[in-house]
């Protein structure tokens, strides 16, 4: 079996969460029979010509066609497919919802933008989401496709080593005592308010490891916060290796507004780190309140879990190796058999919705 695993604009997306869910899947098909292209396109236009030459296309061949994100590739791939009988699947990453409050005027298009995602998830043979929540937005649109919730997992050997990462970040941020930190691109959905709020209100160290905008599409918010931010508060910007954040961070705090699933926070969970997140719809399906993980609604509940994890150091410990069993549940190699179990129904017709 031959699937075209397709992210267009790759390169830009690389460290995000579509960038890592779709190396994940890579990686996971790795240890399958499956053969991967990661380009619908021949190698080069000589490649191309060629083939239109004798008579082919300018596509490669496939037996599967899958796509990680929406733009005019994918649309490309998705007619393709569609004109040839090739199956496709259209991998939800995006959605109106968690587009709000990301990029300046994100919220103005959200609408929009619920509009075109109706249309073009609709043209898939099976819409493939990371949530059992994500698959409930969808409906509502509606969505005319069937939708199959698949974790997007994650890669815990990538994160081998991140201890040893620990003094180096630590110094190299000056960070002390237990450090409360988040991981990821610096949106206003992701927590950034409540997240720097809280160490005003606190005597902890805060670090926000990964990319943020200041140019013209950033938000008027993170703008504000990354020029301006708490004293006890570090922005690291881009890192050139996402294990010295897990190595630096004790607590993994995540006050996200809406999310389809949230890799970072199985990443942190696989390294053992003790996790407060945002009580939402959609991390009812994944994690257990005072089992693997602190769950809040406000910012005084937030802060009262951060104190009590400072205060007592066996729960947080309790959490950590809790949250490294529930991280074992998504392994790579569960992806892998659902992705296979996926395109092999497709193949030979037996998907159901």
């Amino acid at each position: 079996m031959r699937v075209l695993n397709y992210l267009e604009l790759a390169s830009q997306l690389d460290r995000s969460g579509i960038g890592t869910a779709t190396d994940q899947q890579r990686a996971a098909l790795a240890t399958t029979d499956v053969e991967v292209v990661t380009s619908p396109w021949p190698d080069s236009p000589v490649d191309a010509a060629t083939a239109l030459v004798n008579g082919g296309g300018v596509f490669r061949d496939y037996d599967i066609a899958h796509c990680n994100l929406i733009g005019p590739g994918s649309v490309a791939v998705a007619r393709h497919a569609k004109r040839n009988d090739i199956p496709l699947v259209l991998h939800s990453h995006v959605t109106r919802e968690d587009f709000a409050e990301s990029f300046r005027g994100s919220n103005a298009v959200a609408p929009a933008l619920g509009r075109y995602l109706k249309w073009f998830y609709s043209q898939a043979d099976v819409v493939l989401c990371p949530s059992e929540y994500t698959k409930g937005v969808l409906e509502s649109y509606p969505v005319d496709a069937p939708i199959r919730p698949m974790s997007n997992g994650v890669d815990i050997d990538s994160l081998d080593g991140f201890e040893d990462f620990r003094d180096e970040y630590r110094e190299k941020y000056d960070l002390d005592g237990m450090t409360v930190f988040a991981v990821g691109n610096v949106f206003e959905r992701k927590g950034l308010t409540t997240f720097c709020t809280l160490a005003q209100e606190t005597d902890f160290d805060f670090a926000w490891f990964g990319p943020y905008d200041t140019g013209p599409h950033a938000s008027k918010t993170v703008k504000h916060w990354v020029e301006n931010p708490p004293e006890n508060v570090t922005f690291t910007g881009w890192i050139d290796d996402i294990r010295g954040a897990f190595g630096a961070g004790d607590v993994y705090l995540f006050p996200t507004k809406n999310e389809n699933q949230g890799i970072a926070v199985l990443e942190a969970m696989a390294c053992g780190k003790a996790v407060v997140i945002r009580d939402i719809p959609v991390f009812e399906e994944f994690y257990t309140h005072g089992h693997d993980c602190l769950k809040c609604s406000t910012k005084a509940e937030f802060r009262r879990a951060l104190e009590l994890l400072e205060h007592d150091p066996d729960l947080r410990r309790r959490l950590g190796e809790n949250a490294k069993e529930t991280a074992a549940e998504h392994s790579l190699d569960r992806v892998g058999d659902r992705l296979v179990e996926t395109y092999e129904e497709l193949l030979d017709g037996t998907l159901a919705n």
